[in-house]
C-alpha cells in the first residue's frame, strides 16, 4: 500500500520505519528537511511539501497526519483538503482532542473525504513493540485501511480495533492516558512511601523487579518503572518536573460534563501540576496561615 506520512518526530519517524518494514510504500514530508532526509534514508520516497505528497499517491489516496495536536493539525489537514478529492482519506494518528476531530471529520466529509481517527499508543516502544491502535471513522473507510493497522500493531490480529464513527479512536485515546496519569501517580506515591522508610534499607529497584513477576499490579509500566530504578534509584539527575500533554484535562473535563466522578485521574494531573510550582507560592501561603492561628513555627527559606 502507498502511504503518505505527514510529520517525521520521533513517532512519525518509528511508524515509518515500521510501515517500511511491512511492505508499504511511504512518501514521506516534514517542515524538517533533516527528518526527510532520514526518512528517505530507510526506503521512504521523500516529498518537501504537501502538494508533492499528493502528487505522488494513486488515487483514491491515503495520508497519515502525525503533527502535534492544536494549531499544527488544524493547519495541516485544511491544506490537505484543498488537495485532495473525493474518496481520499486522511488519517489523524496525533493526540487530537475529539471534539476538534469530530468537527474536522464532518467538513472532511462535506468534501467527500474520508476523515479517521486513531488514538496511538506504544510511544518510543510502537517500532519494536507495535502500537496501539484505537480507531474512529467510517465502517468503509476503516475496513480498506486494515493492511496499515495489521502492520503497525503488535500483531495483525491484537492491539488494534474499530471502536465507532469518527471521533471515538481519539475519545478512547484520551480516556487511556486519563487512566495511565492515575495508574503512574500510584506507582510514584507508593515507591515514595517505600523510599522514605530508611529503616528497613529497602532496594526498590528489587522490589519492582519482585512486582513484575505474580503480583496483580505487573505491567508495562512497572516493567519501565523497573529499568529507571536499574539505571539510577535515586532518580537524581531528574528534576521534579512533570508535563502534560492535555489528554488528562480534557478527560476530566469529560467527566465532569458527563457527571461521572474520576478523583484519581484528577489528582494526578494537580499533582502534575503542583510539580511545576517551582516558587512554591501556596504552600508558602499555608505555612504562613498556620503560623497565623496556631502560632506554628515557620521554617525560613534558605
Amino acid at each position: 500500500m502507498r502511504i503518505g506520512m505527514i510529520g517525521l518526530g520521533r513517532m512519525g519517524a518509528n511508524m515509518t520505519t515500521r510501515l517500511l518494514a511491512g511492505g508499504h510504500e511511504i512518501v514521506a514530508h516534514d517542515r524538517s528537511a533533516e527528518a526527510v532526509g532520514t526518512a528517505v534514508a530507510s526506503g521512504a520516497e521523500g516529498a518537501d511539501s504537501l502538494q508533492s505528497v499528493i502528487a505522488a499517491l494513486p488515487a483514491p489516496r491515503v495520508v497519515w497526519v502525525m503533527v502535534p495536536s492544536g494549531e499544527p493539525t488544524e493547519e495541516t489537514v485544511t491544506a490537505l483538503a484543498d488537495l485532495m478529492q473525493s474518496g481520499d482519506t486522511v488519517i489523524d494518528g496525533g493526540n487530537s482532542n475529539y471534539k476538534e476531530t469530530v468537527r474536522r471529520g464532518q467538513s472532511l466529509s462535506e468534501r467527500g473525504i474520508h476523515f479517521v481517527d486513531v488514538g496511538t499508543s506504544g510511544g518510543v516502544w510502537g517500532l519494536k513493540e507495535g502500537y496501539s491502535l484505537m480507531i474512529g471513522g467510517a465502517n468503509d473507510a476503516v475496513g480498506s485501511l486494515s493492511p496499515i493497522f495489521e502492520t503497525l500493531a503488535p500483531t495483525a490480529e491484537l492491539g488494534w480495533g474499530h471502536v465507532g464513527p469518527t471521533g471515538a479512536g481519539h475519545f478512547t485515546k484520551m480516556i487511556h492516558n486519563g487512566i495511565e496519569y492515575g495508574m503512574m501517580q500510584a506507582f510514584a506515591e507508593g515507591f515514595a512511601i517505600l523510599k522514605k522508610k530508611e529503616e528497613f534499607g529497602l532496594d526498590l529497584h528489587q522490589i519492582a523487579e519482585i512486582w513484575q513477576h505474580g503480583s496483580v499490579v505487573r505491567s508495562w509500566l512497572l516493567d519501565l518503572t523497573a529499568e529507571a530504578l536499574k539505571q539510577d534509584s535515586e532518580l537524581a539527575d531528574i528534576a521534579p518536573f512533570v508535563s502534560d500533554s492535555g489528554e488528562g484535562r480534557w478527560t476530566i473535563a469529560e467527566a465532569i460534563d458527563l457527571d461521572v466522578p474520576a478523583p484519581v485521574i484528577t489528582h494526578s494531573l494537580i499533582a502534575r501540576l503542583r510539580s511545576r510550582d517551582e516558587a512554591g507560592y501556596g504552600d508558602r501561603m499555608l505555612a504562613a496561615m498556620r503560623n497565623q492561628f496556631g502560632g506554628h513555627a515557620i521554617k525560613k527559606a534558605t
